[in-house]
């Protein structure tokens, strides 16, 4: 990648969460190296050479111990010092591509004082293959926000970064998500993703934890509750396995998911039907057990036991939701 010239960095700290990422974590920070005054690694114990890589280059390295995405992202942001207008939340294995990091050196320290969050454009980058069709681009994830006016929802799957008040906007340009590991280890990936998923439909169906979901979903943009709503009150209450079957021939059909090639048939498949499949499977398994108990902490103790996680109640407060 060729880097932009930048005369000024704006006032933007990156955080990026890390797991044994030594094949991602350089391109990571140097995609965001011209356009970032800080730099904070938050780590969940790598046992690679993560670390050892990350500490080249000019940046703070924190460590905590992994639950979700959603409370180690809010743990950085309680516990961290950022001293800087803007937080952009990155994933190890994504990085901005040029247009971007020229996008936003050149917009961010000019976004009014009534904008506290901004959607960032997603590229899926599979097999070495953009993604272009199936409803997967453009993903608009809000992903920049200012400090103090944003978290992030406390969901074991799916969750999104929250702004209390203001306005947002959308930059043009793209980031990509473009994980180089081997289809063995993306299968891994989304098995532990499916249990997640699973725990979180099943904490909604008997109502185990008390939170203010319920605000947040009222607070969600146009697009996320969408989706949403879908997914909560049409998918997970369809018959078994329909909800899979339906959705990939929606992505691959009707989306033009086959227009992707090779990469894409693959991509749609794994992701739109297997792991959809996988979710449902594993729902099926565990409801099971949790439909024989009569009270929410006997179902909660087991779907603790069932899984390994530990579950916990995190409120959220209000806000506008990024998709």
């Amino acid at each position: 990648m060729q880097e932009a010239r930048i005369n000024e960095k704006p006032s933007l700290t990156v955080v990026i969460l890390t797991y044994n990422e030594e094949l991602h974590i350089e391109r990571a920070i140097r995609s965001i190296s011209m356009i970032a005054r800080q730099v904070i690694v938050v780590d969940s114990f790598s046992t690679d050479r993560t670390l050892e890589i990350a500490q080249t280059f000019d940046v703070s390295v924190f460590q905590n111990k992994f639950v979700n995405q959603a409370q180690q992202f809010q743990w950085a942001m309680e516990h961290c010092p950022i001293k800087s207008d803007w937080v952009l939340r990155l994933d190890a294995d994504e990085y901005l591509e040029d247009k971007l990091v020229a996008e936003v050196a050149a917009r961010l320290p000019y976004i009014g004082e009534n904008v506290t969050g901004i959607y960032l454009r997603r590229k899926q980058i599979f097999m070495g293959r953009w993604i272009k069709h199936g409803d997967r681009y453009p993903l608009n994830l809000l992903r920049l926000f200012r400090v103090g006016k944003g978290r992030v929802e406390q969901r074991w799957m799916d969750e999104h970064i929250v702004v209390d008040s203001g306005d947002t906007v959308i930059f043009r340009y793209d980031f990509a998500d473009a994980n180089l590991h081997n289809i063995s280890w993306w299968i891994d990936k989304h098995n532990k993703y499916a249990t997640r998923e699973a725990i979180e439909v099943l904490l909604g169906k008997y109502d185990l934890l008390q939170d203010d979901a319920a605000t947040v979903r009222n607070a969600l943009l146009s697009q996320t509750w969408f989706k949403r709503i879908i997914k909560e009150t049409i998918y997970n209450r369809m018959p078994l396995f329909w909800g899979s079957t339906l959705y990939f021939l929606y992505r691959y059909i009707i989306c033009l998911g086959f227009l992707d090639g090779k990469e894409g048939a693959a991509y749609h498949f794994m992701q739109g039907f297997w792991y959809r499949f996988l979710v449902e499977i594993k729902l099926l398994e565990l409801d099971r057990e949790l439909y024989k108990l009569n009270d929410k902490e006997s179902r909660l103790q087991r779907l603790e036991e069932l899984t390994g996680y530990s579950l916990q109640s995190k409120r959220v407060k209000k806000g506008k939701v990024g998709d």
